[in-house]
């Protein structure tokens, strides 16, 4: 059984989309390439053919995929989440003690984790090790680099 997975009503809609244009236009693009394929003769021995099929196969898996995650998404209410304390579309500002370096992170589900733009998996170290946690306590996090302490500074929505 597939897990929920919970997401802001605009990270949703832009799944929805890309379903969409992969339904759409990522089909008829992959249609059009095997058309053309087909066209340039013998099948058994045409490895472009054999490329757009096996492209076509990994188009229709990843359509699986994403409908599977859309089904079980679920829009969190942001206006219900509690800012006492870390949780899921939390911004989290943290203090590393060693180096006095902070931090401004959200927490967000794995799809929408993109660190760049810091937003960070509720699953990942660092996200399981901020879940929780209030203003002004510690938080003991294992990173690759070792065992990392931070502070909470603020928590926001």
């Amino acid at each position: 059984m597939a897990k929920l997975q919970y997401y802001t009503a605009e990270a949703l809609e832009k799944l929805k989309a890309e379903l969409h244009h992969l339904k759409i236009q990522g089909r008829s693009d992959m249609a059009k390439q095997i058309a053309e394929a087909r066209d340039k003769g013998d099948l058994s021995e045409n490895a472009e053919y054999d490329a757009a099929k096996d492209a076509q196969g990994l188009l229709e898996l990843k359509i699986s995929k994403l409908e599977e995650v859309v089904a079980n998404a679920r829009i969190l209410d942001e206006s219900t989440i509690d800012t006492s304390k870390v949780s899921i579309y939390s911004i989290v500002k943290i203090k590393n003690i060693k180096n006095g370096a902070t931090f401004s992170y959200t927490i967000v589900s794995e799809e929408e984790a993109d660190l760049k733009t810091g937003k960070i998996s509720v699953s990942s170290p660092f996200g399981k090790g901020l879940l929780g946690k209030k203003e002004g306590e510690m938080a003991e996090i294992q990173a690759p680099a070792g065992k990392m302490e931070f502070e909470i500074l603020s928590i926001t929505r």
